[in-house]
């Protein structure tokens, strides 16, 4: 379970040493954070879309997006073969399970974006030779 004060402390924390960054390396923090960073109303919304597992693929968690999205087809399958209330069942359970990411969003991807921020500055702040940031504009 996520804690909301230490997800907004912790990215506090990553926001003043990336604020310590000599202008360059910060520049390169920004535009690779720019281009991987994730929304929270995306987050929001592909979940409330309720096709289960959307908003599991945009956070890249593959595998996980991958079962939530088997359960939903094979709810699916079983109300078209004439075991509806057994379908609905699982989808039931499927949403009932899935409404923890929709009501904490916010949290979720912010926590993501922390992880984030925490892995590129890691990789900005290795030596000049060794930086994988990607420097096109």
């Amino acid at each position: 379970m996520l804690d909301p004060d230490q997800v907004r402390a912790e990215e506090e924390q990553l926001r003043l040493a990336i604020r310590e960054l000599p202008d360059g390396q910060r520049a390169d923090f920004y535009r690779a954070f720019n281009q991987q960073l994730k929304d929270p109303d995306t987050y929001a919304v592909l979940n409330y879309l309720l096709i289960a597992g959307l908003h599991h693929f945009y956070l890249g968690k593959w595998l996980r997006g991958a079962i939530n999205l088997f359960f939903f087809c094979a709810a699916l399958a079983l109300m078209l073969a004439n075991l509806f209330w057994l379908g609905l069942a699982v989808v039931a359970v499927i949403v009932i399970s899935e409404l923890y990411a929709l009501f904490r969003a916010q949290l979720i991807v912010q926590d993501y974006n922390n992880a984030l921020m925490r892995t590129i500055l890691k990789e900005v702040n290795k030596p000049a030779g060794q930086v994988a940031v990607n420097r096109e504009r």
